[in-house]
């Protein structure tokens, strides 16, 4: 079942097949290092400078619906390493990428042997475009390169372990499936592939049945079963279930639009164009060229495979129902009547269905020939068109991924970050003074990601930067660009001036005091400039009338602290949390940070 060096090296099959794979990676190479962190990505650089990575709070979080403890442990780890350094992420993806396709070509071997078709289904597998929006995103390609490397495992272990019987191929079946799940909890359609798979196989050789296939490898499919129950259970903890809908026809339209203008497309290497305003992905936009195409090239290999090979119906039955099954429940997790059709253009809930396509496709080719098809034996003719339908498939391909490159680089997130880490490291080196916590741009991460599109989580594995604080000295905000600079505090309300003259407000530790605003305030993340006189260092705490409390330093003298405070009402409070301190506090504005 394992790819044998000598036979590797006199297979002239094996080393085109290699060929391929190398020129595989390096179309991967230059997507994934073209590429920049992108919106779940910097969810994920967040969460691994603020939580501990072994924790499991960190390992199991509901991540927009998704469990994958090993996804983040692996994000994790490579943040951690080199905060914000792309090259770690893009390298990850180049070596997932690579053992996706090396499991990939052991199940096509194990399949077909090292015969000259292999090669057919192999490169539709590694060009296809419709794989490369999973890819190109580091979050979902955490996810969907373990599926798909784990599937092609899986698959091949369970076709080895029906032929001979060994023990060995159950464990690696069960182990590799585990392996899968920790990385996407999608992951558990893999037995259900591999038992649809392995009877396809069986039913188009004619030399194993269903039941046959479900006794010989019983082992596997009840093992994967208790693990995919067991999975089920925590999914089921971990994952709000509330999210989803039940719009069916919402679903039906998003299915027709990803089958239309996504897989048909991509069967000929399709769409071609892409759009994208950021900061959503790029979507498929294929023109009617590329869509008559996709559908005349579909009809022709169901025509010529019917014509040419029996016992295809429930092969080609098997796709089908797969293009539904692989993106039915993301569907209705996912939409609305308010979701744009835009959604299935993205083609990120695809590459599993490039992977079954591709095993069904293989699985196919072991059909035997059916009587009077000769005109199709091999001859030079055949060679010599499919070696064109290749090179033309191939060039396709790679003038979408090459559309879609130019799309996906079109991301604000690069410059933004790169110039923050530089104005961070100027502040330090400017002043000690900390930084207030702030949203970051929108266009990079939106506040639906909160707490992790807060500066604080985005940079806090970076070492030369300043402190981020709820209160300080010296305001400075990042702006939309990125660049640290001076900031004032908006007037959307204003503490009014206190009853004691020469004072305002006196603060002491007996004696807290309410500052009047002149108009109530949201629930919103405000930033109050409090102007004081103290008579000694202190801290005061510092609270809206419905809010959380902060404590606030406080020097000797006549100055001025501004602070960050979350929450709504129409007062301040504040109380000293030093003995034998005085605190005067003058009138100053409440309202959000803004550049000076």
């Amino acid at each position: 079942g394992h790819l044998p060096p000598i036979v590797l090296v006199h297979s002239r099959t094996a080393r085109i097949a290699l060929l391929l794979i190398a020129v595989h990676l390096a179309v991967r190479a230059v997507l994934a290092f073209g590429g920049y962190f992108y919106w779940d990505d910097l969810i994920l650089v967040g969460r691994a400078g603020t939580q501990p990575l072994l924790s499991p709070a960190y390992l199991f979080d509901d991540h927009d619906g998704h469990v994958m403890p090993a996804a983040f442990l692996l994000a994790g780890t490579i943040t951690r390493l080199a905060p914000l350094n792309w090259v770690g992420p893009a390298l990850s993806l180049v070596v997932l990428a690579a053992l996706a396709a090396l499991a990939l070509l052991r199940a096509l071997y194990v399949i077909l042997g090292w015969r000259p078709v292999l090669l057919a289904p192999l490169t539709f597998a590694l060009f296809t475009p419709l794989a490369i929006p999973s890819y190109a995103w580091w979050a979902a390609g955490l996810n969907s390169l373990p599926m798909s490397a784990a599937m092609a495992w899986v698959c091949a272990d369970a076709i080895l372990l029906i032929r001979t019987g060994r023990r060995r191929y159950a464990v690696s079946a069960v182990l590799v499936y585990v392996g899968g799940l920790l990385f996407f909890e999608k992951s558990a359609i893999i037995p259900f592939v591999a038992f649809a798979v392995v009877a396809l196989y069986g039913h188009v050789t004619a030399t194993v049945s269903v039941r046959d296939v479900w006794r010989r490898g019983a082992r596997v499919w009840l093992a994967c079963l208790a693990v995919t129950v067991a999975w089920v259970g925590v999914y089921l903890l971990v994952v709000d279930q509330r999210r989803w809908s039940f719009d069916l026809a919402m679903t039906w339209d998003l299915l027709a639009r990803s089958v239309t203008h996504g897989v048909v497309p991509g069967l000929i290497g399709g769409p071609w164009q892409w759009q994208r305003w950021a900061p959503a992905s790029p979507w498929a936009t294929p023109g009617s060229v590329v869509m008559v195409l996709g559908w005349a090239a579909l009809a022709a290999v169901v025509a010529v495979t019917l014509y040419r090979k029996e016992r295809l119906g429930p092969v080609w039955l098997t796709a089908l129902g797969y293009v539904a099954a692989c993106q039915v429940p993301i569907y209705l997790m996912r939409s609305s009547r308010f979701t744009a059709l835009e959604l299935a253009q993205s083609l990120r809930y695809l590459p599993d269905l490039v992977l079954v396509l591709t095993l069904l496709a293989a699985v196919g080719l072991c059909a035997p020939n059916r009587p009077g098809s000769s005109r199709l034996d091999a001859s030079r003719v055949r060679s010599v068109a499919l070696a064109g339908l290749t090179s033309v498939f191939v060039a396709s391909s790679l003038y979408s991924t090459a559309t879609f490159l130019r799309s996906w680089q079109d991301n604000p997130t690069e410059s933004y970050l790169r110039t923050a880490q530089a104005g961070l490291a100027a502040a330090r080196a400017e002043s000690d003074a900390p930084l207030l916590d702030q949203e970051v741009d929108p266009l990079v991460l939106q506040r639906v990601a909160w707490p992790e599109n807060l500066a604080s989580h985005m940079f806090a594995l970076l070492d030369d930067r300043p402190e981020f604080a709820d209160s300080t000295t010296q305001l400075r905000m990042l702006d939309s660009a990125g660049h640290v600079v001076d900031a004032v505090v908006t007037w959307v309300r204003s503490i009014t001036p206190g009853p004691l003259p020469q004072c305002g407000y006196l603060v002491q530790p007996d004696f807290p005091a309410v500052l009047a605003l002149d108009g109530p305030l949201l629930p919103a993340d405000w930033t109050a400039e409090l102007n004081y006189l103290a008579n000694s260092d202190g801290s005061i705490v510092v609270a809206l009338s419905e809010g959380e409390e902060v404590r606030v330093p406080v020097r000797p003298g006549l100055n001025r602290v501004f602070v960050r405070l979350s929450g709504a009402g129409d007062a301040i409070t504040v109380r000293a949390d030093t003995a034998a301190l005085s605190v005067c506090l003058a009138s100053g504005p409440v309202g959000f940070v803004a550049p000076r």
